[in-house]
Protein backbone atom coordinates (compact mmCIF):
# COMPACT_ATOMS: atom_id res chain seq x y z
CA UNK A 1 0.00 0.00 0.00
CA UNK A 2 0.90 3.51 -0.97
CA UNK A 3 1.05 6.30 1.22
CA UNK A 4 -1.32 9.71 0.35
CA UNK A 5 0.40 11.88 -2.26
CA UNK A 6 3.66 10.75 -1.76
CA UNK A 7 5.44 11.19 -5.26
CA UNK A 8 8.20 8.73 -4.49
CA UNK A 9 6.46 6.15 -3.43
CA UNK A 10 4.22 5.99 -6.37
CA UNK A 11 4.83 2.69 -9.22
CA UNK A 12 5.01 5.83 -11.56
CA UNK A 13 8.34 6.75 -10.23
CA UNK A 14 9.78 3.67 -10.36
CA UNK A 15 9.79 3.66 -14.37
CA UNK A 16 12.84 4.89 -15.76
CA UNK A 17 11.82 8.02 -18.21
CA UNK A 18 11.15 7.08 -21.79
CA UNK A 19 12.21 3.64 -21.71
CA UNK A 20 8.95 2.80 -22.13
CA UNK A 21 8.60 4.52 -25.58
CA UNK A 22 12.16 3.04 -26.76
CA UNK A 23 10.87 -0.67 -25.68
CA UNK A 24 7.46 -0.41 -28.02
CA UNK A 25 9.63 1.11 -30.84
CA UNK A 26 11.52 -2.31 -31.09
CA UNK A 27 8.65 -3.83 -29.80
CA UNK A 28 6.94 -2.54 -32.92
CA UNK A 29 3.01 -2.12 -33.05
CA UNK A 30 1.49 -5.85 -32.49
CA UNK A 31 4.24 -6.25 -29.50
CA UNK A 32 2.44 -3.03 -27.72
CA UNK A 33 -0.55 -4.38 -28.48
CA UNK A 34 0.15 -7.92 -27.05
CA UNK A 35 1.66 -6.35 -23.94
CA UNK A 36 -1.47 -4.62 -23.42
CA UNK A 37 -3.39 -7.13 -23.85
CA UNK A 38 -1.67 -9.38 -22.12
CA UNK A 39 -1.66 -7.00 -18.88
CA UNK A 40 -5.88 -7.11 -18.71
CA UNK A 41 -5.56 -2.93 -18.62
CA UNK A 42 -8.80 -1.97 -18.59
CA UNK A 43 -9.32 2.50 -18.82
CA UNK A 44 -8.75 3.98 -15.40
CA UNK A 45 -11.28 6.71 -16.11
CA UNK A 46 -14.42 4.65 -15.08
CA UNK A 47 -15.64 2.95 -18.51
CA UNK A 48 -13.43 0.19 -18.18
CA UNK A 49 -13.47 -0.47 -21.48
CA UNK A 50 -10.47 -3.09 -22.66
CA UNK A 51 -7.52 -0.80 -23.71
CA UNK A 52 -6.16 -2.99 -25.95
CA UNK A 53 -9.12 -3.83 -27.56
CA UNK A 54 -9.89 0.12 -28.20
CA UNK A 55 -6.39 0.43 -29.44
CA UNK A 56 -6.56 -2.52 -31.80
CA UNK A 57 -9.54 -1.40 -33.65
CA UNK A 58 -7.77 2.07 -34.22
CA UNK A 59 -4.97 0.37 -35.56
CA UNK A 60 -6.95 -1.74 -37.63
CA UNK A 61 -9.09 1.12 -39.25
CA UNK A 62 -7.82 2.25 -42.95
CA UNK A 63 -7.39 6.00 -42.85
CA UNK A 64 -4.44 8.04 -43.42
CA UNK A 65 -5.38 10.36 -40.32
CA UNK A 66 -5.94 9.20 -36.98
CA UNK A 67 -5.76 11.07 -33.52
CA UNK A 68 -4.85 10.59 -29.80
CA UNK A 69 -6.54 12.31 -26.78
CA UNK A 70 -5.97 12.36 -24.02
CA UNK A 71 -9.06 13.36 -21.48
CA UNK A 72 -7.55 15.14 -19.02
CA UNK A 73 -11.02 16.82 -17.88
CA UNK A 74 -10.99 15.43 -14.67
CA UNK A 75 -15.05 17.06 -13.67
CA UNK A 76 -15.97 14.50 -11.61
CA UNK A 77 -16.67 15.74 -7.95
CA UNK A 78 -13.82 13.93 -5.21
CA UNK A 79 -11.39 13.13 -8.32
CA UNK A 80 -8.47 15.02 -8.05
CA UNK A 81 -5.82 11.67 -8.97
CA UNK A 82 -5.23 12.93 -12.40
CA UNK A 83 -4.04 16.62 -11.17
CA UNK A 84 -1.76 14.91 -9.34
CA UNK A 85 -0.46 12.85 -12.74
CA UNK A 86 -0.36 15.50 -14.46
CA UNK A 87 1.56 17.82 -12.09
CA UNK A 88 4.83 14.72 -11.04
CA UNK A 89 3.68 12.47 -14.03
CA UNK A 90 3.31 14.52 -16.51
CA UNK A 91 6.78 12.86 -18.60
CA UNK A 92 4.85 9.67 -18.21
CA UNK A 93 1.56 10.64 -19.38
CA UNK A 94 3.25 12.12 -22.69
CA UNK A 95 5.19 8.81 -22.80
CA UNK A 96 2.13 6.92 -22.88
CA UNK A 97 0.17 8.75 -25.61
CA UNK A 98 3.18 8.51 -27.76
CA UNK A 99 3.48 5.05 -27.57
CA UNK A 100 -0.58 4.99 -28.64
CA UNK A 101 0.59 7.41 -31.34
CA UNK A 102 3.13 4.87 -32.37
CA UNK A 103 0.74 1.99 -32.48
CA UNK A 104 -2.30 2.89 -34.45
CA UNK A 105 -0.63 4.77 -37.01
CA UNK A 106 -1.12 8.87 -35.39
CA UNK A 107 0.27 11.56 -35.71
CA UNK A 108 -0.98 14.25 -33.50
CA UNK A 109 -2.75 13.99 -30.00
CA UNK A 110 -4.43 16.10 -28.35
CA UNK A 111 -4.85 16.90 -24.04
CA UNK A 112 -8.29 17.97 -23.58
CA UNK A 113 -7.64 20.00 -20.49
CA UNK A 114 -9.94 20.84 -17.75
CA UNK A 115 -10.55 24.28 -17.34
CA UNK A 116 -9.96 24.74 -14.11
CA UNK A 117 -6.48 23.05 -14.55
CA UNK A 118 -5.39 26.33 -16.37
CA UNK A 119 -2.46 26.89 -14.07
CA UNK A 120 -0.93 23.37 -15.19
CA UNK A 121 -0.80 24.25 -18.55
CA UNK A 122 2.45 26.04 -18.98
CA UNK A 123 3.77 23.32 -16.79
CA UNK A 124 2.71 20.95 -19.49
CA UNK A 125 3.86 22.86 -22.21
CA UNK A 126 7.23 22.96 -20.70
CA UNK A 127 7.13 19.51 -20.53
CA UNK A 128 6.21 18.97 -23.94
CA UNK A 129 8.70 21.26 -25.27
CA UNK A 130 12.12 19.96 -23.49
CA UNK A 131 10.46 16.33 -24.84
CA UNK A 132 10.52 17.97 -28.32
CA UNK A 133 14.45 19.03 -27.91
CA UNK A 134 14.61 15.31 -26.69
CA UNK A 135 13.52 13.95 -30.20
CA UNK A 136 11.11 11.97 -28.42
CA UNK A 137 8.14 14.29 -30.33
CA UNK A 138 8.11 15.72 -33.73
CA UNK A 139 9.52 13.87 -36.76
CA UNK A 140 11.32 10.66 -37.13
CA UNK A 141 10.99 9.89 -33.18
CA UNK A 142 14.33 8.16 -31.87
CA UNK A 143 15.75 7.93 -35.02
CA UNK A 144 13.04 5.63 -36.45
CA UNK A 145 11.98 7.09 -39.90
CA UNK A 146 7.72 7.67 -40.61
CA UNK A 147 7.53 7.67 -36.80
CA UNK A 148 6.09 11.26 -36.49
CA UNK A 149 4.10 12.49 -33.89
CA UNK A 150 3.24 15.74 -31.39
CA UNK A 151 0.91 16.69 -29.23
CA UNK A 152 -0.79 19.86 -28.48
CA UNK A 153 -3.46 21.17 -25.40
CA UNK A 154 -6.70 22.21 -25.70
CA UNK A 155 -8.62 24.10 -22.91
CA UNK A 156 -11.57 21.98 -22.08
CA UNK A 157 -15.30 23.91 -21.92
CA UNK A 158 -15.98 23.81 -18.52
CA UNK A 159 -18.66 21.32 -18.97
CA UNK A 160 -19.28 18.07 -16.74
CA UNK A 161 -20.66 16.03 -19.84
CA UNK A 162 -17.48 17.12 -21.69
CA UNK A 163 -15.89 13.63 -19.66
CA UNK A 164 -17.87 11.75 -21.81
CA UNK A 165 -15.72 10.88 -24.68
CA UNK A 166 -18.03 11.71 -27.69
CA UNK A 167 -18.97 15.01 -26.06
CA UNK A 168 -15.33 15.62 -25.61
CA UNK A 169 -14.91 15.13 -29.56
CA UNK A 170 -17.24 17.46 -30.07
CA UNK A 171 -15.68 20.26 -28.06
CA UNK A 172 -12.64 19.31 -29.14
CA UNK A 173 -14.09 20.41 -33.12
CA UNK A 174 -15.53 23.22 -31.31
CA UNK A 175 -19.44 22.56 -31.29
CA UNK A 176 -21.64 22.40 -28.21
CA UNK A 177 -20.38 19.52 -26.01
CA UNK A 178 -23.29 17.24 -26.67
CA UNK A 179 -22.91 13.09 -26.68
CA UNK A 180 -23.03 11.69 -30.04
CA UNK A 181 -25.53 8.56 -30.71
CA UNK A 182 -23.10 5.80 -31.04
CA UNK A 183 -21.94 3.71 -33.23
CA UNK A 184 -20.25 5.01 -35.00
CA UNK A 185 -17.73 4.63 -32.11
CA UNK A 186 -14.55 7.25 -32.04
CA UNK A 187 -12.09 4.49 -33.19
CA UNK A 188 -13.72 4.67 -36.86
CA UNK A 189 -15.31 8.00 -36.66
CA UNK A 190 -13.48 10.49 -34.28
CA UNK A 191 -12.43 13.43 -34.29
CA UNK A 192 -12.67 15.43 -37.30
CA UNK A 193 -14.48 11.87 -38.42
CA UNK A 194 -11.06 10.16 -38.38
CA UNK A 195 -10.05 6.66 -36.24
CA UNK A 196 -9.61 8.32 -32.18
CA UNK A 197 -8.77 6.43 -29.57
CA UNK A 198 -9.57 8.57 -26.17
CA UNK A 199 -8.29 7.13 -22.65
CA UNK A 200 -7.97 9.10 -19.66
CA UNK A 201 -4.49 11.00 -17.86
CA UNK A 202 -4.25 7.71 -16.01
CA UNK A 203 -4.78 5.00 -18.49
CA UNK A 204 -1.71 6.46 -20.40
CA UNK A 205 0.85 6.48 -17.60
CA UNK A 206 0.01 3.41 -17.11
CA UNK A 207 0.74 2.16 -20.89
CA UNK A 208 4.22 3.17 -20.22
CA UNK A 209 4.67 1.39 -17.18
CA UNK A 210 3.08 -1.64 -18.96
CA UNK A 211 5.16 -1.58 -21.32
CA UNK A 212 8.58 -1.36 -19.25
CA UNK A 213 7.33 -3.90 -16.46
CA UNK A 214 5.35 -6.32 -18.95
CA UNK A 215 1.56 -7.23 -19.06
CA UNK A 216 2.67 -9.99 -16.75
CA UNK A 217 3.77 -8.01 -14.07
CA UNK A 218 1.00 -5.80 -14.57
CA UNK A 219 -1.96 -8.78 -14.57
CA UNK A 220 -0.58 -10.63 -11.86
CA UNK A 221 -1.98 -7.95 -9.74
CA UNK A 222 -5.56 -6.94 -9.02
CA UNK A 223 -8.56 -9.78 -9.73
CA UNK A 224 -8.48 -11.97 -12.94
CA UNK A 225 -11.16 -9.17 -13.94
CA UNK A 226 -9.89 -6.10 -12.98
CA UNK A 227 -5.69 -6.61 -13.33
CA UNK A 228 -3.44 -4.01 -11.56
CA UNK A 229 -2.69 -1.43 -9.61
CA UNK A 230 -5.21 2.18 -9.66
CA UNK A 231 -4.75 5.61 -7.91
CA UNK A 232 -7.91 6.68 -5.91
CA UNK A 233 -9.03 10.21 -4.87
CA UNK A 234 -9.51 9.77 -0.88
CA UNK A 235 -11.56 12.48 0.91
CA UNK A 236 -14.14 13.41 3.29
CA UNK A 237 -14.12 11.93 6.86
CA UNK A 238 -11.10 10.72 6.95
CA UNK A 239 -7.54 11.47 8.80
CA UNK A 240 -5.42 10.91 6.15
CA UNK A 241 -7.13 12.46 3.11
CA UNK A 242 -4.91 12.33 -0.53
CA UNK A 243 -3.83 10.04 -3.86
CA UNK A 244 -3.73 6.32 -2.87
CA UNK A 245 -2.47 3.73 -5.01
CA UNK A 246 -4.17 0.28 -3.76
CA UNK A 247 -4.51 -2.73 -5.89
CA UNK A 248 -7.53 -3.90 -7.94
CA UNK A 249 -9.95 -5.87 -5.84
CA UNK A 250 -8.98 -3.96 -2.30
CA UNK A 251 -12.47 -4.41 -0.13
CA UNK A 252 -13.74 -0.75 1.04
CA UNK A 253 -12.80 -2.05 4.74
CA UNK A 254 -8.92 -2.37 3.74
CA UNK A 255 -8.99 1.12 2.06
CA UNK A 256 -11.05 2.72 4.95
CA UNK A 257 -8.48 1.52 7.61
CA UNK A 258 -5.53 2.60 5.14
CA UNK A 259 -6.61 6.41 5.06
CA UNK A 260 -7.90 6.54 8.62
CA UNK A 261 -11.66 6.40 8.20
CA UNK A 262 -12.80 3.59 10.17
CA UNK A 263 -16.20 3.68 11.67
CA UNK A 264 -17.52 5.99 8.56
CA UNK A 265 -21.47 5.39 7.67
CA UNK A 266 -20.80 5.21 4.26
CA UNK A 267 -18.96 5.77 1.26
CA UNK A 268 -19.54 7.04 -2.15
CA UNK A 269 -17.44 4.92 -4.93
CA UNK A 270 -17.19 6.55 -8.41
CA UNK A 271 -17.96 10.50 -7.65
CA UNK A 272 -21.50 11.80 -7.63
CA UNK A 273 -22.11 9.09 -10.49
CA UNK A 274 -21.40 6.09 -8.30
CA UNK A 275 -22.56 4.61 -5.61
CA UNK A 276 -22.97 5.22 -1.97
CA UNK A 277 -22.01 1.68 0.42
CA UNK A 278 -23.56 1.07 3.34
CA UNK A 279 -21.31 0.30 6.08
CA UNK A 280 -23.23 -3.62 6.13
CA UNK A 281 -21.21 -3.78 2.49
CA UNK A 282 -17.77 -2.55 3.57
CA UNK A 283 -16.48 -6.03 2.66
CA UNK A 284 -17.32 -5.68 -1.23
CA UNK A 285 -14.50 -5.44 -3.30
CA UNK A 286 -13.34 -2.20 -5.40
CA UNK A 287 -13.47 -3.93 -9.00
CA UNK A 288 -15.08 -3.92 -11.99
CA UNK A 289 -16.84 -6.73 -11.44
CA UNK A 290 -18.45 -5.73 -7.84
CA UNK A 291 -18.07 -2.16 -7.60
CA UNK A 292 -16.90 -0.33 -10.71
CA UNK A 293 -14.97 3.51 -9.90
CA UNK A 294 -12.61 5.87 -11.83
CA UNK A 295 -10.92 6.72 -9.14
CA UNK A 296 -13.15 8.70 -6.26
CA UNK A 297 -13.78 7.69 -2.98
CA UNK A 298 -15.88 9.96 -0.32
CA UNK A 299 -15.88 8.74 3.33
CA UNK A 300 -19.05 9.78 5.29
CA UNK A 301 -18.84 9.77 8.90
CA UNK A 302 -21.38 8.80 11.38
CA UNK A 303 -22.57 12.81 11.53
CA UNK A 304 -23.87 13.32 7.75
CA UNK A 305 -27.02 13.93 6.87
CA UNK A 306 -27.30 11.09 3.50
CA UNK A 307 -30.33 13.32 1.92
CA UNK A 308 -28.03 16.52 2.49
CA UNK A 309 -25.66 14.32 0.50
CA UNK A 310 -28.23 13.35 -2.45
CA UNK A 311 -29.43 16.77 -2.28
CA UNK A 312 -26.28 17.92 -3.00
CA UNK A 313 -25.34 15.65 -5.74
CA UNK A 314 -28.69 16.15 -7.58
CA UNK A 315 -28.32 20.11 -7.32
CA UNK A 316 -24.81 18.82 -9.69
CA UNK A 317 -26.23 17.32 -11.99
CA UNK A 318 -29.67 19.23 -12.47
CA UNK A 319 -26.70 22.11 -13.66
CA UNK A 320 -24.43 19.99 -15.41
CA UNK A 321 -26.92 18.03 -17.25
CA UNK A 322 -26.65 19.06 -21.44
CA UNK A 323 -30.59 19.04 -21.72
CA UNK A 324 -29.96 17.09 -24.84
CA UNK A 325 -32.82 14.20 -23.70
CA UNK A 326 -35.53 14.35 -21.91
CA UNK A 327 -35.24 11.49 -19.31
CA UNK A 328 -31.90 13.43 -17.81
CA UNK A 329 -32.89 16.87 -18.61
CA UNK A 330 -36.20 16.37 -16.64
CA UNK A 331 -35.55 13.40 -14.74
CA UNK A 332 -32.53 14.72 -12.56
CA UNK A 333 -35.18 17.67 -11.68
CA UNK A 334 -37.83 16.01 -10.71
CA UNK A 335 -35.65 13.99 -8.15
CA UNK A 336 -34.13 16.81 -6.84
CA UNK A 337 -37.97 17.95 -6.26
CA UNK A 338 -38.23 14.53 -4.58
CA UNK A 339 -35.34 15.25 -2.14
CA UNK A 340 -37.17 18.41 -1.29
CA UNK A 341 -40.41 17.18 -0.37
CA UNK A 342 -38.16 14.38 1.73
CA UNK A 343 -36.54 17.93 3.53
CA UNK A 344 -40.29 19.04 4.22
CA UNK A 345 -41.81 15.50 4.92
CA UNK A 346 -43.98 15.72 2.61
CA UNK A 347 -43.02 12.84 0.74
CA UNK A 348 -45.25 9.83 0.93
CA UNK A 349 -44.26 5.91 0.21
CA UNK A 350 -46.01 6.11 -3.44
CA UNK A 351 -44.44 8.33 -4.68
CA UNK A 352 -41.13 8.21 -3.16
CA UNK A 353 -41.77 4.82 -5.25
CA UNK A 354 -42.23 6.62 -8.10
CA UNK A 355 -39.14 8.31 -8.12
CA UNK A 356 -37.04 5.41 -7.61
CA UNK A 357 -38.95 4.34 -10.73
CA UNK A 358 -38.13 7.05 -12.24
CA UNK A 359 -34.34 6.65 -11.53
CA UNK A 360 -34.06 3.53 -13.38
CA UNK A 361 -35.82 4.56 -16.13
CA UNK A 362 -33.41 7.38 -16.00
CA UNK A 363 -30.46 4.50 -16.27
CA UNK A 364 -31.88 2.71 -19.05
CA UNK A 365 -33.28 5.54 -21.28
CA UNK A 366 -30.98 8.56 -20.95
CA UNK A 367 -28.40 9.09 -23.99
CA UNK A 368 -25.23 9.10 -22.39
CA UNK A 369 -23.13 8.41 -18.87
CA UNK A 370 -24.20 11.29 -17.30
CA UNK A 371 -28.08 10.98 -16.94
CA UNK A 372 -27.79 7.08 -16.84
CA UNK A 373 -25.50 7.29 -14.04
CA UNK A 374 -27.47 10.15 -12.01
CA UNK A 375 -29.34 8.55 -10.29
CA UNK A 376 -27.01 5.66 -8.42
CA UNK A 377 -26.77 7.95 -5.44
CA UNK A 378 -30.11 8.70 -4.87
CA UNK A 379 -31.63 5.13 -5.45
CA UNK A 380 -28.64 3.91 -3.23
CA UNK A 381 -29.21 6.42 -0.30
CA UNK A 382 -33.00 5.72 -0.52
CA UNK A 383 -32.37 1.59 -0.32
CA UNK A 384 -29.40 1.68 2.48
CA UNK A 385 -30.60 4.89 4.14
CA UNK A 386 -34.91 4.78 4.14
CA UNK A 387 -35.55 4.36 8.01
CA UNK A 388 -32.85 7.52 8.46
CA UNK A 389 -34.63 9.61 5.66
CA UNK A 390 -37.92 8.85 6.26
CA UNK A 391 -38.02 7.42 9.44
CA UNK A 392 -39.69 3.98 8.06
CA UNK A 393 -38.84 0.80 6.93
CA UNK A 394 -37.28 0.05 3.62
CA UNK A 395 -39.46 -0.24 0.64
CA UNK A 396 -40.61 -3.32 -0.06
Amino acid sequence: MKTPSDRNSMTFASITPNEGLKIAVEKGRMGVLGELSESGLKGRGGAGFPTSVKWNLAAAAHDTKKYVVCNADEGEPGTFKDRFILAEFADLMFEGMTIGGFTIGAAEGIVYLRGEYTYLRGHLETVLEQRRKAKLLGKNILGKKGFNFDIRIQMGAGAYVCGEETALIESLEGQRGEPRNRPPFPVDTGFMGHPTIVNNVETFAWVASIIVKGGKWFKHIGTEKSTGLKLFSISGDVERPGVYEFPMGITVDQLLREVGGEGAKAVQIGGASGHCVHQKDFSRKIAYEDIPTGGSVIVFGRQRDMLAVAKNFLEFFVEESCGQCTPCRIGNEKLLEGVELLEKGCCSMKYLRELCSLGETMQIASKCGLGQSSPNAFLSIVKHFQDEIMGRTAIE
